[in-house]
Formats: C-alpha cells, sequence, structure tokens
C-alpha cells in the first residue's frame, strides 16, 4: 500500500474529504510535496509556523537540547533550565503582572488549565464567552465554542458556560459577581479574522474589574506578533489576568501555557496539591525550540508585519471580493458564500498556493503565512488567488 492509503486505513479522520496532500519537505514559506510541487503557504499550520518551517535557529536548538535529555520527570517537580530560560524570557516581554507560566501541550490544554484556574481563584463557577470563539476542542474548551453546530452532539458538557455577542457592548451586563472568568479573543480567529471596535476590549475589562471577574485572554492564534504587536492586547489600554498561549509559541513544536500573577497560579499548589498536572507540558525540547522562536519574533517588526497585510489587502481588489477583514497577517477574505470560496480555495491548491477557510466563516479565505513571508511572495500569492477567483467551477 502506498502511504496515502496507509493514511486512510490507520490515521483518524477528521473530516470525509481531507486534503490528502503527502509533504516531504518544509522550509521558508514553502512547502514540497513527493511528486515536487511546491506550494507557497499562507497557512502557516493554523498560525503555527510564524517564524517559518524549519528555521534553522529553530532546528538548532532542538537538536542541541535533544543531545541534553528531554523528559525527565513529571511538570512542576524538576528545575529544568530551558522552562526557566523560556518563562524568563516570555514574561520580560509581558506586562509584570504576567509574571507565572504553566506550561501545557497545547492551545486546548492551556484553555482547560485556564479554567479551572479561574474558578479556583474566586471560588465561582460560571464562564462567559462569546459567539463564533475557538478556543479548541476538548471536553472544556467545546463547551465555550461560539457556535452550537459544533457542541450539540457532545452534550452534556460543562454547566454555567454563557455565550454573549461579540463585540457588542449591551450584553455585557451579563458579566455579573457570579462570574469566574471572561474569555475572550482580541481577534476572533474562527469568526474569520473579526476585529473589535476600538473601546470594546477595555469596556470588558472594565466590567471584569468593576465585578471580580477574571479577564482572560485567548492569544492562541494571535500571539507572538501575528497580528503585529507580541500580543494582540497590546494595542488596548488594558492588561488581562490570564493570558493563553500556543500555535506560534514553539517555531512549529507543541507547546501552550496560560500566564498569570504568581498570586493567582499559586492556588494551584493547594487545595488540592496538585491542583493541575501535565506529563509533557514544558518538555525540555519544545521549550528550547520555544526559545529561539521567541528570540527570532523580537527580531520583527510590527510595523512591517501591519504593513505586509496591507500589501494583501492592496492587492486583492476583485469584484467578487466582498471585504478583507482581520488585522497584521491574519486577514480573511470574504467571497458571497461558501461555495465560492471552497472553489476558489481548491483553484489555488492546484495552482500552488495552500489556504483553507475559518470554521465559523466558511466564505472566507484565510491568509495567514509565516511571518517572515517576502514582497515578491506576497505579489505572487495574490496574483495566483486573483486567477483562481476568476477560474474557479
Amino acid at each position: 500500500m502506498n502511504q496515502r492509503q496507509l493514511f486512510l486505513n490507520h490515521v483518524a479522520q477528521t473530516s470525509r474529504n481531507p486534503l490528502m496532500m503527502e509533504i516531504v519537505k518544509a522550509e521558508g514559506v514553502t512547502l514540497t510535496g513527493n511528486d515536487g510541487k511546491v506550494y507557497l503557504d499562507l497557512i502557516s499550520g493554523i498560525s503555527v509556523s510564524s517564524v517559518g518551517h524549519c528555521h534553522p535557529e529553530v532546528v538548532d536548538a532542538i537538536r542541541e537540547q535533544a543531545g541534553k535529555f528531554m523528559h525527565v520527570m513529571v511538570y512542576g517537580e524538576m528545575v529544568l533550565s530551558p522552562q526557566v530560560n523560556y518563562a524568563t524570557a516570555l514574561t520580560s516581554l509581558l506586562p509584570s503582572s504576567l509574571s507565572s507560566v504553566y506550561f501545557v501541550n497545547s492551545g486546548s490544554e492551556a484553555i482547560e488549565g485556564a479554567m479551572k484556574l479561574v474558578k479556583r481563584y474566586t471560588g465561582r463557577h460560571e464562564i462567559i464567552a462569546f459567539n463564533n470563539a475557538y478556543h479548541g476542542s476538548t471536553q472544556g474548551a467545546l463547551s465555550m465554542i461560539g457556535s452550537e453546530n459544533f457542541r450539540t452532539n457532545f452534550r452534556p458538557l460543562l454547566p454555567a458556560v454563557r455565550h454573549l455577542k461579540y463585540n457588542d457592548l449591551t450584553s455585557l451586563d451579563a458579566i455579573t459577581t457570579k462570574t469566574a472568568g471572561v474569555f475572550i479573543e482580541p481577534v476572533q480567529g474562527e469568526a474569520g479574522a473579526v476585529v473589535p471596535d476600538k473601546g470594546y476590549l477595555k469596556a470588558v475589562a472594565d466590567k471584569c474589574k468593576e465585578t471580580g471577574t477574571l479577564l482572560v485572554f485567548d492569544e492562541i492564534q494571535t500571539g507572538f506578533r501575528r497580528t503585529g504587536p507580541f500580543m494582540a492586547f497590546m494595542d488596548e489600554n488594558m492588561v488581562p489576568d490570564v493570558l493563553v498561549l500556543a500555535k506560534g509559541m514553539g517555531g512549529g513544536m507543541p507547546i501552550g501555557a496560560f500566564v498569570a500573577s504568581k498570586e493567582i497560579m499559586d492556588c494551584l499548589t493547594e487545595n488540592p496539591v496538585l491542583g493541575h498536572i501535565t506529563t509533557f507540558g514544558g518538555h525540555a525540547v519544545s521549550c528550547a525550540a520555544a526559545l529561539a522562536t521567541l528570540n527570532i519574533i523580537t527580531t520583527l517588526q510590527e510595523e512591517e508585519i501591519i504593513r505586509k497585510g496591507e500589501l494583501f489587502k492592496s492587492l486583492l481588489v476583485h469584484p467578487k471580493i466582498k471585504s478583507i477583514t482581520g488585522k497584521g497577517l491574519l486577514l480573511g477574505v470574504e467571497f458571497e458564500d461558501e461555495k465560492m470560496n471552497m472553489g476558489v480555495i481548491d483553484t489555488c491548491i492546484k495552482n500552488g498556493i495552500l489556504t483553507d477557510w475559518f470554521l465559523f466563516a466558511p466564505h472566507k479565505l484565510r491568509i495567514a503565512p509565516p511571518l517572515i513571508i517576502e514582497d515578491h511572495q506576497i505579489f505572487m500569492a495574490c496574483e495566483v488567488i486573483l486567477k483562481s477567483i476568476s477560474f474557479a467551477p
């Protein structure tokens, strides 16, 4: 049997129609198939490979750490320099209140930990999330997903989770002294790269402060310069109580984290002891890769990433493009309907551009390339997208 048939037989499928691309090499902004065809990557593994595929500094860090030690003990019990060095470097770039890092393996797991944290710290049970939000697919994270279509077949879910309309000031009165935490994306990813109105996030923060509710920013997709600033919330005049990270954090290696003040985070150490635990969180090799990635990210300029996003917007002009939403290099190209978008995506892939859609906005085409994409690659990508619009079925 060939690899594709083995894939279908033995690797669990998440859809009826997988892409079935067999990638043999990934480097920078390109992917190479087993047939030698080269694709320009406009989605970077869903905002993961922000510094490009197989960045040499990240690869070197992985090799060096793998030669020293990998897994040695369940997370949180031993002093491991890759964890310490990365946590120190990361928190130095965040507001002083975000000083304690709890390492996990993925965004969903980081959300799960943050949900437990806000309940444990406040002694409350209610969680508030938003319509069209995406926070992960595990049971707790799924309870907060803002789409009934995704939730319904997995009920019963967690109780006391309420969903508000995103970017709607009138709904914020639902945040009360019963609310443990408000989980919000500073730019909604799977809703189709939706940017809130200026001042909205500050209003959410003010309401949380008024009610003693912890504000949790899910920056799994927006963090690490994806929208321009180091973290998307840094464009606002406020700081979350808890920050949730993953995706672009590890340069392609699996890692996630939730970050809070030491006061808040310390509540997980007692009543009960080991109130939250993970075996592989903060894996030495992943932390080494994350530190190398962070060092690269800090050399990238916010203004340059925003400029590249604006270049995409200026080039993607077509009567069938209704709008382009988003910020920086997290953009959604809106078409009339899902059928049109899927036709464009399929045609793009045939023509060497890898892109896809958004879970809660299937009529929008995703643009989230590695942040190192160069102007000539943007021009090439936009040319293919425009041609694909004309020839899409």
